[in-house]
Parts: structure tokens; sequence; C-alpha cells
């Protein structure tokens, strides 16, 4: 098996058990920070020569439903397939008002995306902020490179090391545990997903700061963006003069900007990668399918 990171080891600190339990939510909106992410992440399409004629979006509601239709009309012609925790909830959000056209040409677009079968094989893998939250995200990698065709591309976005530095600070002042596991850095990504079979990955970052008028619209955006699946959070549940404490502290402790806004940071990790065509492994008389030979002697899109 594909080593989970490069020391072979899976995701330090984070809970398995509750991550599970927060993929298996269905929500109904998609968190602004992802919207956003999705928003910038797709202005990356243009780097590539030639767009895809099939493509798979990964848990659409994580990942973004304003982001969804967009990428729908900018990828118009191309055929969408989804895959997610929830698929008749993932279909019923991503499904277009039913429009009536005269126009032939206008018929592929109103396709409605369908569901993604175990050896569907698209052209682009698009997952939206999904690999942090995955305790084993070398094994979600290698699910990603079955899914492509070779040739295919994928594109991710995620979490990296330095998100929530303002939080993690207030709540190593306080002595509490960290808010939120350790988030894995871009270059471990590079590897894992050269580990993987993925060709060329790019990858790069940029921080995105939030502002917020107090401590209770804070805790509202990160009640919407997640839970905290760091293994060694609080046990049990906490009460109201925890609550209160909490608040407290933020107000107290979190840097806050010159119109004395409260401060929250993201670093944001954006990765591409290719599926290589396979290889066939040469001795001194060898064998090759006409397929294969097909296959190897295709070029590229990129």
């Amino acid at each position: 098996m594909t080593p989970e990171k490069p020391d072979g080891l899976a995701v330090p600190g984070l809970d398995a058990a509750a991550a599970r339990h927060w993929a298996r939510r269905s929500p109904t909106t998609s968190p602004w920070l992802h919207e956003e992410v999705a928003r910038r992440m797709a202005q990356r399409l243009q780097w590539f020569r030639e767009m895809p004629n099939s493509w798979l979006h990964w848990e659409p509601a994580f990942g973004g439903i304003e982001a969804h239709r967009h990428l729908r009309e900018t990828l118009a012609q191309a055929e969408c397939r989804v895959w997610a925790q929830d698929m008749a909830h993932a279909l019923e959000l991503t499904r277009e008002p039913s429009r009536l056209s005269w126009n032939p040409t206008q018929w592929r677009r109103a396709r409605e995306p369908m569901a993604a079968q175990e050896d569907a094989q698209v052209a682009m893998l698009w997952a939206n902020m999904a690999l942090h939250h995955r305790p084993l995200p070398g094994a979600l990698l290698q699910r990603w490179y079955q899914l492509l065709h070779p040739d295919g591309f994928l594109m991710f976005s995620c979490l990296g090391p330095d998100s929530l530095i303002e939080l993690r600070a207030a709540y190593a002042q306080m002595g509490w545990p960290d808010p939120a596991h350790a988030f894995t850095d871009m270059h471990d990504w590079g590897d894992m997903l050269v580990a993987s079979g993925f060709a060329e990955p790019v990858m790069d970052m940029e921080r995105i700061t939030l502002t917020f008028t107090d401590a209770e619209a804070y805790l509202a955006e990160l009640r919407g963006l997640g839970r905290n699946l760091n293994a060694r959070r609080f046990g049990g549940l906490r009460g109201r003069g925890w609550q209160a404490a909490l608040r407290n502290a933020l107000e107290r402790r979190l840097p806050r900007d010159g119109a004395g806004r409260l401060l929250m940071t993201f670093e944001v990790v954006y990765g591409h990668a290719f599926k290589p065509q396979p290889r066939v492994a040469m001795k001194a008389e060898q064998a090759v399918s006409v397929e294969a030979m097909r296959a190897m002697l295709k070029i590229g899109r990129r």
C-alpha cells in the first residue's frame, strides 16, 4: 500500500472516528470560505491548454454549490459526475432548474450530473477543501487516481498548517488543547501525490484572513467550517461556563485589525497533478496489446 505520508503514518493527531462522523453530514449550503476558495481554484483552469470533456465533483455540498454551478457553465460541453457520501442529497443540490429549449445545441448543456460509479473514469477530478478532514489522505489520493483517465488531471485544495494561527495561540495562552488537528504542509502533499502515482504535481498556497466584529460571529463562522477533530481535544461536553470563558478569551487574546475586528487566518493549499500514460516494462522479448500500444502512442492533451 502507498504510504499515507512520507514517513508512512496517517495524519497525526486527527480523531478518525470524529472525522467519519463529520463526513456523514449532508449540508444544504456551503461555507463562504469554501465557495471563495473554489472560485480562486477555478481561475487556475486557464493554465490548461484544453478543457476536460468530463469531470467529477467530489463532495459538492462541502466543496461549494455555487462553485459547482459556475463550473457547469465553464465546462458546458463536459459530462459531469458527482460523488458524495449522501449521493441522493448531492444530486438534488446540484440539479439545475428545468429550462425548456428548442435549440439542439443546448440539450447537452441541460443534462444533469450523474452519480459516479466505482469504475467511472473522467478527465478531471475536482476536490475542494476535502483532504484536510481525512485521517488517511493517501488512500483517498489513490482512489482519485483510479477515477481519472490517463492524461486526466486532479485539482484540489485544502487547509495548510498556518490555518487558525490566532486561535491556536489564544488556546495555548489559556492552557487548552489545540482547537484543531495539525494540517499537512503542501510539500508533503506533493510527496503523497507522487507516491500515489501522479505525475508533475504543482503546489502553491496563499493566506486568506477573515475579520469579525465580535467573538460570537467568530465562533459562528468556525461552526460552519467544521468541527475540532483534534484527538487531544477536551473530552465530554462543555457547559455554559466554558462557553462564556471561551468568548471572553477570544475577545481578550485574539489579535485585531486597525478597525478593531478579530482576525482569523487560513493557509489555503492548492494542487494539481496528472495521471500519466501507463508504461509497459520491456524485456528482451515483449508482447504488447493493441490497446496498450494505442495508449502509449496517444498524444496527451497537456
